[in-house]
């Protein structure tokens, strides 16, 4: 019961950063959209708000990872479609008011272990789309996956600064099409 509550605060923290940025979001946003005693806050977190978002960050950039691990043996094209996806059903279900948790952290803290988190998980991110678009025979695997996070993750800050999906649309149908013109496999 108790590491539900902890879950259910991190995932609060994770909307609400990706909604609202760092500075915005606080314990008590946390325990309002998630309906986690006050008790909580200390007993989950007496690290204060650094730790929940560094919980935060972890999780957001994990669920990344889970998107992707069924996707070991598929093509370049179909992998690149999937992360693709995890972001545009995002701006879908947010109606565009919605970013990326971490990218919210990077931005806006003076944290260096909050950095440092932040760093992990793009570069997990980066590592784990290289190796499953090199399996799929996709060459320059490492620049692809490393422009595919950094173009998704800047479509999705003009998507919402504009309101639209548009711009979101547009790099990614980019992006498809290089996938398809390199894909070898």
């Amino acid at each position: 019961m108790a590491e539900g509550v902890r879950d259910r605060m991190v995932a609060g923290a994770v909307r609400l950063l990706a909604q609202q940025g760092l500075q915005a979001t606080s314990f008590s946003e946390v325990l309002q959209v998630t309906g986690a005693p006050r008790g909580s806050i200390y007993h989950h977190f007496p690290g204060g708000k650094d730790q929940l978002v560094a919980a935060a960050v972890d999780a957001a950039g994990d669920h990344a990872l889970r998107v992707l691990e069924p996707l070991a043996g598929a093509s370049p094209e179909k992998i690149t479609e999937a992360f693709l996806g995890l972001w545009r059903l995002l701006l879908e279900r947010t109606d565009n008011t919605a970013g990326c948790a971490v990218l919210a952290v990077t931005v806006a803290t003076r944290s260096g272990d909050l950095l440092d988190r932040a760093g992990e998980a793009f570069r997990r991110w980066r590592t784990r789309l290289a190796e499953l678009l090199a399996e799929g025979g996709l060459p320059d695997a490492e620049a692809f996956a490393a422009t595919l996070v950094a173009a998704t993750e800047g479509a999705v800050v003009m998507a919402r600064a504009e309101r639209s999906t548009a711009p979101f649309d547009a790099v990614a149908a980019y992006l498809l099409s290089q996938v398809r013109a390199n894909a070898t496999g």
